[in-house]
């Protein structure tokens, strides 16, 4: 395997998809100030869909410009009647998003771009809709006691590879993009141009 493959991404959940699909690779840092582009593209009136793809390209592409190999840049947004949510800091704004949530489908948006040589060639949006039944208070609780920190890692506080499965009572959509790396297409890339074994 000749060409090195890059993950542009922090997100722990990311590099357990790729290190379980036993994807080699490293791990480089964009240095990108998500919340600035975030609120630019928002102004501009893109799409909670748009910002996922346009975060994604902009983290593969600023780190191929100075790094050889296919860099994979990936973003994920949730979407609620159209509006998009961030991450939340505190177990109490967890409580909040939770409750929000609860009853209620919304959306994810994962996006991912493989960049080469400082350009996107290639990428995939896929969108998941997921239907949070409506726990009690009394669930809600023991949920937050149990996955404590770990709740604040994604921008639903919910894990699904953990007891976050327990929140919903109906999903829609690849495993994969909901965990926030749409995989099956990425990995047919990666062995097209030779970087993993076909």
């Amino acid at each position: 395997m000749s060409e090195t493959i890059i993950l542009a991404s922090k997100s722990a959940a990311r590099r357990a998809v790729l290190e379980g699909a036993g994807v080699p690779f490293e791990c480089a840092t964009a240095g990108v100030d998500e919340d600035a582009v975030k609120a630019s593209l928002l102004a501009e009136g893109a799409r909670p869909r748009e910002v996922a793809d346009a975060l994604a390209e902009l983290k593969a592409v600023r780190v191929s410009r100075r790094t050889p190999g296919f860099v994979i840049g990936a973003d994920q947004t949730l979407e609620l009647g159209g509006r998009l949510y961030d991450k939340v800091d505190t177990i109490d704004a967890a409580r909040e998003r939770l409750k929000e949530l609860r009853g209620q489908v919304h959306k994810l948006h994962s996006a991912v771009v493989v960049a080469k040589d400082g350009a996107p060639i290639w990428r995939e949006v896929a969108t998941c809709t997921l239907a949070m039944r409506p726990f009690s208070d009394a669930f809600l609780e023991t949920y937050l006691a149990e996955e404590g920190e770990a709740a604040l890692g994604s921008v639903g506080c919910y894990r699904l590879e953990g007891p976050g499965a327990q929140l919903f009572e109906k999903i829609d959509g690849d495993y994969f993009a909901i965990l926030g790396l749409p995989l099956l297409g990425l990995l047919d890339l990666l062995r097209r141009h030779g970087a993993l074994a076909a």
